[in-house]
């Protein structure tokens, strides 16, 4: 039995038996996977898909592109500039950016049929690209990319046969074709598999989490994009009508503003035993696991976001989303079917509210929640499309 088969009772037996034809359609195709690192959304993707793929009898790799001090500061400043932050990226810094990833060119086996080149930092391979199809894949929104830095970055992606992006929106001009293909998490992994309630328990408690009133949780960087201090002012709000607890589950970022953030947060929770600020790594699976499954409602207040995993994981326990209206939140969140998306710190403690007095109404965006990622963001899913795109581009 391959592992594909174990997706068959989360999934349903269609989205299996699809990925089953494509696969048909590739036998004999090599794929290979390039990553600038091993954690984060992206990677776990790749995780879950490589060994899938594999087990099917496609030669499916994955590497990881690596590099000095500069060459890593080059490239977080040119995916801040992508995004849409006001960075100074120097001629220095992206010729050495350049000539580590023709190193790392050399170090790959670039012998695949289809090359999935991810994100930003291992972009710029293409320029050692072979005879390989080539598809450049983005995670993160880039429609308000500095205009200098994509008209630079944009002769480098229209090297590619195709690129791919997380939803309609995301993108910006290329001379390439283009595709929408949603991000998605792995329902067996660590960080989603089913855990039975003494096991949440025991996980929680080193935390300091209890369960005797309802729990409110966050995870996402301490960032201002992802507005820690807002879901703070909505949970005060909210507890003047109900005894509730709020937990902040920080995930590592170097974003230099964190610090500022933590400590305002931590602030506020030595004030407050209610309040809990948490700091945990992004391979943090089980508590992050059981944080979602132990809350009563999941927080992603984002003002400006990409395409997070965390609501997606929080639906599929079964939890109401109250969320911005940022990213890809507006087309993860199905407003007053599986949460609500929210503009303010009043909205979203109404919203709150609102929930905590309609208890039916948690169970039921819950359930519709659950079944819209099943449907629509899960790795069986994603394999539909990767392997569909796949067919196209070889055909």
């Amino acid at each position: 039995m391959s592992r594909l088969d174990d997706y068959r009772r989360v999934a349903g037996p269609g989205a299996v038996d699809l990925i089953l034809r494509l696969t048909e359609q590739v036998q004999g195709r090599r794929f290979l996977h390039v990553t600038g690192g091993r954690l984060g959304g992206t990677t776990e993707m790749v995780r879950a898909a490589v060994p899938i793929l594999n087990d099917l009898g496609i030669d499916t790799r994955w590497e990881v592109t690596g590099g000095d001090s500069a060459y890593y500061a080059t490239a977080r400043t040119l995916q801040a500039a992508l995004e849409g932050a006001e960075r100074v990226l120097s001629e220095e810094g992206l010729a050495h950016w350049i000539d580590m990833n023709h190193l790392n060119a050399k170090k790959i086996d670039l012998d695949a049929d289809v090359i999935l080149v991810h994100d930003g930092q291992p972009a710029s391979l293409v320029t050692d690209r072979n005879a390989a199809k080539w598809v450049w894949r983005c995670s993160f929104d880039c429609s308000s990319a500095q205009a200098r830095t994509w008209a630079y970055f944009r002769a480098l992606v229209d090297q590619y046969d195709a690129a791919v992006f997380s939803m309609p929106g995301f993108e910006a001009r290329l001379a390439v074709p283009m595709y929408i293909i949603p991000p998605s998490i792995d329902p067996l992994s660590e960080r989603n598999r089913e855990l039975a309630p003494r096991d949440i328990g025991e996980i929680l408690a080193p935390l300091g989490v209890a369960r005797d009133k309802a729990l409110l949780v966050q995870v996402g960087p301490f960032t201002r994009a992802h507005d820690p201090l807002g879901v703070v002012n909505a949970y005060r709000l909210v507890k003047r009508h109900h005894d509730v607890r709020l937990v902040l589950v920080g995930i590592g970022d170097g974003e230099a503003e964190r610090h500022e953030i933590l400590s305002q947060l931590l602030e506020a929770a030595h004030e407050d035993p209610d309040l809990i600020v948490l700091e945990l790594p992004s391979e943090a699976h089980p508590q992050i696991n059981a944080l979602q499954r132990a809350a009563t409602i999941v927080l992603q207040k984002s003002v400006h976001s990409g395409f997070d995993l965390w609501p997606i994981e929080a639906m599929w326990k079964g939890k109401p989303v109250v969320g911005g209206y940022a990213g890809g939140l507006a087309q993860q969140i199905i407003p007053e079917v599986t949460g609500y998306t929210v503009h303010s710190v009043e909205g979203a403690a109404f919203r709150i509210r609102h929930l905590l007095n309609n208890p039916e109404l948690i169970a039921r965006m819950g359930a519709a929640g659950r079944e819209h990622v099943r449907r629509s963001f899960l790795i069986t899913r994603h394999l539909v499309d990767d392997l569909a795109l796949v067919v196209h581009l070889t055909r």
